[in-house]
């Protein structure tokens, strides 16, 4: 052990132990919390997998009424881009006493939930998304049973199946849908599948009867109905698409329709001479959109389509006939804002969808519209982050072409914006302010929009031509988060995605994390790909503190707050 991490461990020890006499919100120990729930979940997870249900529910009702979980239950719904939205009571958890008091009224006896607030958002079809937002309360039990039930929903998952879990990405999806159809012996007609109103249409009476959790508590959030205008609303059927649990709810839900496609393999009870390989059939899935692929237009009509269609009647859901078609792979289709077709020569190529491209350019000709007298370091400030996630989405398709086209149109859309700012200059003098000259290949140079900061120092907009070209690692079908078997396997991926994402971060947090070996200091537990860190200086800056490496941790946003709450900890300044 190096001194460095000989003193981490030392002033982690200090702090430990002077928080431990008095309780508090910022006095917890995250990482025994991690701990005692992680090992109570690995527990689940053995017994769903070797069929003991009994030994399930035991230990579900054992998560659900430990403080660990409430306190990771809490943790969870206000720490989330939700906190600041209140429910129908218009109570929000802001403060540390609030926390603690809301883990400490966590009880299942007596617990009755209240009307959901009903709010609309639009969707691209022009119609509207009906979102039901739980109070702070019924989310944070909604966060506490998930604990208890997604080591189930993970163990008795569907391996092709890749939304709302964890782990999982759109990117797999695409994998496994590219390796599904690029060969020459691959299906060649594609079924594109869509389940209307999938949130709003399952069926209470299947979810009672076959989702394995408190039987008493599930069907009050189903029954919990709704509040519009004034009035109250009794809902019959579905899960709120807001509630934390609801995508878990739906992903068992659809959870065998893969088992039901390899069904149609068998004939009369025996096994055809037909196997699963030979009839071609491929299945993906990302929460209610999935693909099915087929030898034929017919087969996949006559067979799989009525299939589906029962396996969705027992739940209460049905598919949208506007979104559900067939198509030949030649003519391609789109799946997750991808558009994916086999060309003359054999080649399967995937790219960007058209529509994808056309909303960037929608969303960029707003922000600029919106921007007309900001500053140009304000608009790098603000498109970068959206041409960076968006080209990082599809960094793993043929988009080469694409990045370029989107660079040249963006380089003209901000030089329109110059020009406008500017009505008597120039096109010559528009370009010699807002655009320099960068190296773009070897022995040549483009022209750059950048905005000036305060230090003078120039601030370049993101191009996605210079973001590699770089395919995606599919995850292993069968890989379970909650498998100790599989622990080490998930824990090599997300540092091979901080890692292959540097350009979407400052090099400074990916060096930290790579350093932590992807944990928290402070509370143990793994920082995700997805979550929102800040560093931490072990000495502040003001109290003589260097910006340095072995200064610094990369800590989770509560976790930074614990720290900066304990002014007389070894952590803060002066010490």
């Amino acid at each position: 052990m190096s001194q460095q991490e000989d003193s981490w461990t030392k002033a982690r020890g200090i702090f430990l132990e002077h928080t431990s006499s008095r309780p508090g919100w910022h006095d917890v120990d995250w990482r025994q919390v991690n701990l005692k729930v992680r090992q109570v979940q690995v527990r689940i997870a053995k017994a769903a997998k070797e069929g003991r249900w009994s030994s399930v529910r035991s230990l579900q009702r054992l998560l659900t009424d430990s403080k660990a979980a409430k306190l990771l239950a809490v943790k969870r719904v206000t720490d989330n881009n939700g906190k600041l939205t209140p429910g129908v009571d218009g109570v929000l958890w802001d403060t540390p006493r609030k926390k603690w008091e809301a883990t400490l009224s966590l009880q299942t006896k007596g617990y009755q939930p209240q009307p959901l607030k009903r709010v609309y958002i639009p969707k691209a079809n022009g119609k509207k998304r009906p979102l039901g937002i739980p109070t702070m309360k019924d989310r944070a039990m909604q966060a506490l049973h998930l604990l208890a039930l997604e080591p189930v929903a993970e163990t008795l998952a569907d391996g092709h199946s890749f939304g709302f879990r964890a782990g999982r990405s759109a990117q797999d999806a695409l994998e496994y849908t590219h390796s599904g159809f690029c060969r020459k012996y691959d299906p060649e007609w594609v079924l594109e599948g869509d389940i209307k109103g999938c949130f709003d249409n399952i069926s209470h009476q299947w979810l009672l009867e076959h989702i394995p959790m408190d039987k008493g508590v599930l069907r009050k959030w189903l029954e919990t109905g709704y509040m519009e205008a004034g009035s109250f609303h009794e809902t019959e059927s579905g899960t709120p698409q807001s509630g934390i649990i609801s995508p878990v709810l739906a992903n068992m839900a659809l959870d065998g329709i893969h088992q039901r496609l390899k069904e149609l393999a068998t004939r009369r009870g025996k096994i055809s001479t037909y196997r699963l390989p030979r009839l071609k059939i491929r299945f993906i899935r990302y929460a209610d959109d999935f693909v099915v692929g087929g030898f034929s237009k017919e087969f996949l009509e006559q067979e799989v389509i009525p299939a589906i269609e029962k396996f969705l009647a027992e739940r209460g859901l049905e598919l949208s006939k506007e979104k559900t078609k067939i198509t030949h792979i030649t003519e391609g289709f789109d799946f997750l804002g991808f558009y994916i077709r086999e060309f003359a020569n054999g080649k399967l190529i995937t790219r960007p969808s058209e529509k994808s491209g056309k909303d960037l350019r929608e969303k960029v000709s707003n922000t600029l519209r919106q921007m007309r007298t900001t500053k140009s370091v304000d608009v790098v400030h603000v498109l970068n982050p959206i041409l960076r996630g968006w080209a990082l989405y599809y960094r793993g398709t043929s988009a080469g072409e694409t990045f370029g086209s989107m660079d040249q149109w963006i380089w003209q859309r901000l030089f329109r914006w110059g020009c406008r700012r500017h009505p008597q200059k120039g096109k010559r003098w528009v370009i010699e302010k807002y655009y320099d000259r960068r190296p773009f290949k070897p022995n040549r140079k483009s022209q750059v929009f950048f905005g000036t900061e305060n230090d003078g120092r120039k601030n370049f907009l993101f191009r996605m031509t210079e973001l590699p070209i770089k395919r995606h690692t599919p995850i292993l079908a069968s890989a379970n988060p909650f498998d100790p078997e599989y622990e080490q396997y998930f824990e090599n991926r997300r540092q091979q995605n901080w890692k292959s994402k540097s350009g979407d971060r400052k090099l400074k947090t990916v060096r930290l994390y790579a350093k932590q070996k992807g944990k928290c200091p402070v509370c143990g537990d793994t920082i995700a790909d997805t979550s929102d860190v800040q560093i931490h200086f072990i000495r502040s800056l003001l109290a003589g503190g260097a910006e340095t490496y072995e200064n610094m941790w990369l800590l989770h946003p509560n976790c930074h707050r614990q720290l900066h709450s304990r002014k007389d900890s070894v952590f803060m300044p002066g010490v």
